[in-house]
């Protein structure tokens, strides 16, 4: 499951992913990470089972954490499967199928955003 983790410099300079995975064991896989000298967010992916403990071990930390049940929002009826989504991915997160329409592969999305700003049609939306 992916975690949100946003946090500010001002409540200290602590290493808060590294301080989770001491602490609770769990292991966790960096996607995304935008850090500057007074903040930070990152995009985290955990197993299921352990995301709430880590999101709690974090929140402990001083972070602001949000689970996301989901990624990119796909919307099928809006979509004209231009593909303009599947050459600006980082990921390879979209794909056509054999008849040439637009497959989403969700769980690989690191909610960069490129896709929806590329996307002709705002068939694709970020979430909230």
């Amino acid at each position: 499951m992916k975690l949100l983790v946003n946090f500010s410099r001002g409540k200290g300079r602590k290493p808060i992913i590294a301080q989770a995975v001491r602490d609770t064991g769990v292991l966790i896989t960096v996607e995304r990470a935008v850090i500057d000298s007074s903040e930070g967010e990152a995009l985290i992916d955990v197993p299921d089972d352990q995301c709430r403990l880590v999101r709690d071990k974090m929140t402990s930390l001083g972070a602001d954490v949000r689970i996301l049940e989901h990624g990119i929002t796909f919307n099928e009826s809006e979509c004209v499967d231009c593909g303009a989504c599947i050459s600006i991915c980082p990921r390879d997160v979209f794909s056509f199928d054999d008849e040439f329409r637009l497959r989403l592969a969700e769980e690989r999305c690191i909610l960069c955003g490129k896709c929806v700003d590329a996307c002709p049609h705002d068939a694709l939306t970020m979430p909230l």
